[in-house]
């Protein structure tokens, strides 16, 4: 399946974007909102674990793809911003994990409703996919609505 975002991560004052699908920070949306719906293309966001999602709330029906920030292993901020994004803001749109991200990580991502991965570039996409079907039974209701194993008793 081909891609059409191009991800931006950092955007200056007064640069112009190029024409195409871009993700951009999160902060570089809130700061100018009213330049960027003149560009030519799809805007997506992409947020940080320390991004607000209450900020983000009044305009998510203009995204279709927000991505979100994976630093490291060790930070799972962005979980959080899934889970919330599917079950308490209705987010029905691409969620993507971008950053730091594994094999071992996409099973739980998918799990809290993140549907795409851009993992990292030192590793096999088609390695990484398998971690989908790592595990095969789910101990806890997620956002992918899969009942939890005590259901079945």
């Amino acid at each position: 399946m081909e891609d059409s975002w191009q991800r931006i991560a950092a955007v200056e004052p007064q640069q112009t974007l190029p024409d195409g699908d871009v993700i951009i920070p999160f902060a570089c949306w809130i700061d100018n909102q009213e330049q960027l719906s003149q560009h030519n293309g799809k805007i997506a966001v992409c947020l940080n674990g320390d991004d607000n999602l209450e900020d983000l709330s009044n305009t998510l029906h203009l995204f279709e793809l927000i991505a979100l920030e994976f630093p490291d292993f060790r930070d799972g901020r962005s979980y959080s911003h899934a889970q919330l994004l599917r079950d308490q803001f209705n987010f029905s749109g691409e969620l993507r994990a971008v950053g730091d991200v594994l094999r071992d990580q996409l099973f739980f991502m998918q799990r809290c409703g993140i549907d795409s991965f851009q993992v990292r570039e030192d590793k096999d996409p088609e390695d990484a996919l398998k971690g989908l079907s790592d595990f095969t039974v789910k101990y806890q209701t997620a956002a992918d609505g899969a009942p939890p194993v005590y259901k079945y008793r």
